[in-house]
Formats: C-alpha cells, structure tokens, sequence
C-alpha cells in the first residue's frame, strides 16, 4: 500500500530560494506563488524596521519576473531610487538579514555596490537608472564582461529632466537596452505634470486593452498579416499626426500597458522582449503602490515610508508625545507669514508633506507649487517668481538640492534674485544613511557671491529664520535645519526678524568658547555641562549665519578665551573654515587663543540611528569637550575623555 504524504508540511518556495538560479527550474504557476510569499516576508520584515513599504509591495511579482527571466547578476539590473528593491534583496540571498533593514551594521534600504553583485548601480536619488543601463549597456557593445541592462523606473521618477537626456541619447545609440516604466500612479505625492496625464490617459483608455488583445492576435498570424495588425496597432496606438507613442518617438519600441500583477502577462512579455529585442525597448507596467496589503494599498502617503507597525490591523507603532518636528515648525511659520504677506508662495519637488508645505497648501493651495521631481526646474521657477515680484521660498532637502545647483549659481546668485532656500534635512539623518544626508549645502552655498546662509541652533530660531527670510528682499537667503524633533521649547505665534549677520551669546564663560552654527547647539550644551563639572568656564555662543559671517563676535570669543572651538552638522570646508579663512587673513591666529573646527569627516557615514552616526562622526558631547579642552591645555583624562 503507497505511503499517504498528504498532511506532510509543504515546504515554502522561498525557503528553496538562494539566489536567482533557483527559479530558472520553476513553473510560471510556482513564481506565482512565490511572488504571494515574497510580498509576506517583506511585510513581516518591513513591520519590524519600517522602511519604504509601498513601493516594494507594488513591485513584487516583477522582481520575481525580471530574476526569473534574465540571467543576473551577469545582466545589470538598476532599480530607480532603489527604495522599492526589498523584495530584489529578498530573491537575491539577503533574506537571512532582511529583518535589518535600515538598521546600524544591517542592509541599506536602497541598493548599494558593496553590498551585492546584484546591487550593479547604487541609488537613492530619482531619475538615474536610464543613463546608467545606458553605460552598461555601452560597456557591453565594447567588449566588458557585462550583460543586458534592464532599468525600473517610476511615473514619478521618468518625469524629471534626467530621465528624458537619458531616454534621448538611448534611443539615438540604438542599442539593445530595457526600460521598464512602473508606472503605480502614485509616487510620493502624486505625480505631477504632462507626463502624469498622459501615462494616465493610456492607462485608462481602452485602447491599452486593444493593444494587448492585439499582440496576442500579431502572435498568431502568418508573416504578412501580422504586418498589417501591426501597422494597424500603431495606427490606434500613436499619437496624433504621429507614427507610435511618445516613447516610439525618442527611438524606444513600446510595449504595454500590461499589468504588473499578473504573472500571465509579465513573463511571457518579458520572454519575448529578452529574445527579441536589438534595439532600445520600453515595457509599460501597471502596478498598485502597497499592492496586497490593504492598509498600504488604501494610504496614499503613510505607507511609503513607514515606521513599525502591526501586520494584523496596520496599526502604526504608537510612541511618546514628542516636541514638534522642524520640518512641522517650518510649514507652521511659513503659512503665518503668508498670512501677513500674500505675495509669499511656497516651491517643493514632489515632497510636500516631506518638506512642510502642505500645511501652507491646506490654507492657500493657489500659492503652493509642486513641480515634481524638476529640483533643478523648481530651483529656475522660483527665481521667475522672484523676478516678477513675487517671495518665493523654495522648499527642498539638501540632499535634493545638490541637484539644483547650477540653477541657484547661474539663475539665482548671480542676478542677486530674492529666492528663499528653505533646507530641509540639514547634517545626518539616521536610517536613510549618506544618500540623503544634508552634509554639503554650507559650504556650497556660503560659496556664492550675495547668498545669506543661516542655520536653526533650535525650533525658536527656526521661527525667527523663516519670518527674516521673508522679509529680506535684498538677494538670495538660505535656512537650513535637521530632520526631527526639536528641543521641546515654548513658541510663539510668530518669530522675530534677525539682524542679518548677527549671533548671539548663549551662555558667558572665560576658558573655552563653543561656537555653534545650526542644530548641533543643543550638543554643545551638553559639553558645556561635562566641562563645567570639571570646574571649567564655557562661553557658548550660537553664529546664526556663516555668511555674512558676525566677526566683531568672533573676535570676541578669540579675545577672551583660551581655545575656540566651532561646530557644525556640515562636512569641511564650510563655516568653520570661514572662520578660520577670515581669522588668518586678518592675522589673528597668533597662538594666544587655540581655534579648532569640529565637523562631519571627509567620508560616507553609513546608516543608523542619528545619534549613532554622530559618535561615528566624532560629533558627541564629550567629543566636543574633549576637542575644546585639549585645545586649551588641559587635560582630558580629568573627565575621563581619552582625545
């Protein structure tokens, strides 16, 4: 009599998987199933670290495809931004660490070289992943060890001005290249402008549905009439006076719509684009953004990023009342002065809720725009406003602003136009690691003739900050501050207008000056308390701006006490240095008072949480008081400080 295996246990597939090999032996009925597993994990995992959840479910089933279909790690497969590739790590032998995402010594939560073959091209920024599979792509025609490209980018991301260079210069090579468009509806706000609408309108149409009835009849038919369906395709699919889609026009096949859920439709797609294709190719795919998982399906904003949660009911991890974040206290004080001021408008790329001003939208939707993923227009749109009159402030995180950069040189500084840089994300930020830190923007802005650079020390001087920008209308002026919560301080209904160029005395003391430039204030308090436990007098004082630089304090504290020390949440080469360019060009470094500059080191810091970075950073209290008391001489090891 047979043996009766039935109420054996079924092995999951995914415990069958370790790399994409693995799945080269499996039905299409089986990676549908394990797609359904893969979609199970990343929720369990992303319920225990938070991460980008959405996005990662909306791209499940095409991981799956494009790992079953292509041979990686040998064909580059480049994932735009990087922060739905959870389900890509899963496939590709990090499934043992995935339950340390974001988390310090654990995966990074967008893809990254160093940490696997499969991660060809790291990312975290939108808009990258065409010009690179471009460059792949070249480097195979010339004889690298290299194979396909495939590049996965986003409605949102192939709207910014990159993506089109790339998708330009791509369909002019000719070369054999795929770009497969996830189209969700539904980047991090909605997506915004023509291309939006007119991805849309296709999608909604039926013609999308012809289309896909029609390859299957094309497939079916003799050489000659499959011609002619053909033609008769591009007839209905093309735009007007056109011969095929836009994307036909920049010299891409188009393929598509087909849905990105349906395993049916994207392998044998896939399939017969990998062996059929020569040339540059795009696959149109629709997915849904937090596809399978209802509480991210039904939010359109929350579960894009989102902290721990519970998987059974979607309940967020509940945490202490906290103080009010700077980015909360930005947007709180931007919408009172537009109330004083209607000629105050607000500029963001894609990010108003990231960057505050959707509470300012909320009031006076009519003066809020949002470009989308355009830094670099968003940057040259607000300079228009401020030509015409209007205050524009131009609310971007550093790390974003990088790519404005020429725009805020060539439209801004040098027309001396009063844009008002609103900087959010300023020093490090914890667990999206070093491709979003805001490390750069003192020393590139500060670098630019009639630009004002101010830093918050607190949520206070955030309010007075934002009420001095939009009263100066004499050039470019900048405020950066961190992500997070600020000091738990009392506000007031409106902030103070500040003396350009200005700083101020916090705390008067005679042996050692802390010279705090932004957020890091709060820190140098700290140090201020180890020192002063040890019987040593500390002067703290907050410089509000690195340009113009207040030089009659600086002088002061270089005058009164033995060692100066400045700090600040920015990398070398930004206000501690110039101070120090300003103190040797006036001779004043004689070696009566010791000066020392504390920033973010000349490397990458990788993630963890805030406070872990900066003790990587060499940035902690004791840190700062180890720093200033050696420079005046005394001894350290008195507080146990080992410099």
């Amino acid at each position: 009599m047979p043996n009766d295996f039935s109420d054996r246990p079924v092995t999951p597939i995914l415990d069958t998987i370790s790399g994409p090999a693995d799945m080269k032996r499996l039905s299409d009925a089986a990676l549908t199933t394990l797609a359904h597993e893969v979609r199970s994990e990343v929720i369990s995992a992303v319920s225990t670290t938070g991460g980008h959840l959405g996005s990662s479910l909306g791209v499940v089933e095409l991981a799956v495809a494009i790992h079953a279909v292509f041979d990686t790690p040998r064909d580059k497969l480049v994932w735009d931004v990087g922060h739905q590739c959870y389900p890509h790590k899963v496939l590709t032998g990090r499934r043992d660490r995935i339950r340390t995402l974001r988390q310090e010594g654990g995966l990074s939560g967008f893809t990254k070289r160093s940490e696997s073959v499969y991660d060809p091209f790291g990312a975290a920024h939108s808009s990258t992943s065409i010009s690179a599979a471009l460059g792949f792509a070249v480097g195979r025609d010339m004889g690298m060890d290299t194979g396909d490209a495939i590049a996965v980018i986003g409605d949102g991301s192939i709207s910014a001005g990159m993506a089109y260079e790339a998708m330009n210069n791509a369909g002019h090579e000719g070369r054999r290249l795929f770009v497969i468009l996830n189209d969700n509806e539904m980047s991090i706000a909605p997506p915004v402008g023509a291309m939006s609408k007119y991805l849309s309108g296709l999608y909604a149409s039926p013609l999308g549905d012809m289309h896909r009835m029609a390859e299957g009849f094309e497939a079916a038919l003799p050489g000659p009439l499959r011609d002619h369906a053909r033609r008769a395709r591009q007839l209905v699919m093309g735009l007007p006076g056109s011969q095929g889609t836009l994307f036909e026009q920049l010299g891409f096949s188009y393929v598509g719509p087909i849905d990105g859920h349906d395993m049916s439709q994207l392998l044998p797609v896939l399939r017969s684009a990998r062996t059929r294709t020569s040339g540059p190719v795009l696959i149109h795919v629709c997915t849904t953004k937090g596809k399978g998982y209802a509480p991210a399906e039904t939010s359109a904003d929350k579960y894009h990023g989102v902290g721990k949660f519970n998987v059974g009911t979607g309940e967020l991890a509940k945490s202490l009342p906290n103080a009010p974040s700077y980015t909360k206290v930005f947007g709180t004080a931007l919408t009172t002065e537009a109330a004083h001021d209607p000629s105050i408008v607000a500029i963001t790329a894609a990010m108003p809720s990231g960057t505050g001003v959707d509470i300012m939208g909320k009031r006076f939707a009519s003066r809020v725009f949002d470009v989308g993923i355009a830094e670099q227009h968003g940057v040259t749109f607000a300079a228009g406003m401020a030509a015409s009159g209007l205050k524009p402030f131009c609310a971007i995180y550093s790390t974003f602003l990088q790519r404005g950069y020429d725009q805020i040189v060539h439209d801004v500084a040098l027309q001396n136009l009063p844009v008002r840089f609103a900087i959010d994300r300023a020093g490090l930020v914890g667990a999206d690691g070093p491709t979003h830190a805001g490390a750069f923007d003192i020393g590139f802005m500060a670098a630019l003739p009639n630009m004002v650079v101010m830093a918050a020390g607190d949520e206070l001087e955030l309010m007075h900050m934002v009420r001095t920008a939009a009263a100066y209308d004499e050039g470019p002026i900048a405020l950066r501050y961190p992500r997070g919560e600020g000091e738990g301080l009392e506000l007031p209904e409106r902030g103070e207008i500040l003396e350009i160029g200005k700083g101020r005395i916090v705390q008067e003391g005679s042996d050692v000056a802390l010279l705090s430039f932004g957020a890091h204030l709060g820190e140098c308090r700290k140090a201020a308390a180890v020192m002063q436990a040890q019987g040593i007098s500390v002067t703290i004082a907050d410089a509000r701006f690195a340009k113009p630089l207040d030089r009659a304090l600086i002088r002061q504290l270089l005058r009164h006490h033995k060692a100066l020390v400045t700090i600040e949440q920015g990398s070398r080469g930004g206000f501690g240095a110039m101070v120090l360019h300003d103190l040797v060009n006036d001779g004043l470094l004689d070696g009566r008072c010791q000066v020392r500059t504390m920033t973010l080191p000349d490397r990458f810091i990788d993630h963890a949480a805030p406070d872990a970075m900066y003790a990587d950073a060499g940035m902690t209290a004791v840190d700062i008081a180890a720093t200033a008391m050696q420079a005046a001489g005394i001894r350290a090891d008195r507080m146990g400080v080992t410099v």
